[in-house]
């Protein structure tokens, strides 16, 4: 936490268990999360049924082997792994727009969602979630005596 002026820092001592969101939008904020190249790739979050999510993100020109998905600490990262620049030995490429920079998107995911799996297909990489409710706080009837 560098920035001890943060209005997040405001709200510390009046809640209890938010650290780890409180640090997230720090890291959001010392990232740089909103400037432009922020943006890179492009998402859709999708909620694909009552207790369903998918995260796409558009990764054209990346393969299953130039990218990492990791799910840890309520944090998921996808992120491309570092590449061997490709030389063009031929001298067959005039133009090179297509290029796999390098990145890395983090979302924060909610304690009582679980990630079920990644697919990549045909350039969208979509990850998987279903939201977990427990027995205890599912919705029930209650019989009247």
């Amino acid at each position: 936490m560098k920035n001890n002026l943060s209005i997040f820092n405001n709200l510390r001592p009046i809640t209890v268990g938010f650290d780890n969101m409180f640090d997230h939008f720090e890291h959001m904020m010392d990232d740089g999360f909103f400037r432009t190249g922020a943006n890179f790739p492009p998402y859709n979050i999708v909620k694909t049924g009552e207790n369903t999510y998918d995260v796409e993100l558009a990764l054209a020109g990346f393969s299953k082997k130039d990218i990492e998905v990791e799910y840890k600490e309520n944090m998921l990262t996808v992120k491309s792994k570092k590449q061997e620049e490709t030389k063009d030995e031929d001298g067959n490429i005039i133009h090179r727009g297509i290029s796999k920079r390098m990145f890395s998107k983090v979302f924060t995911i909610a304690n009582d969602v679980e990630v079920k799996g990644a697919e990549l297909k045909d350039g969208l990489l979509k990850v998987s979630m279903e939201r977990i409710i427990p027995e205890h706080k599912k919705a029930k009837t209650i019989e009247i005596k």
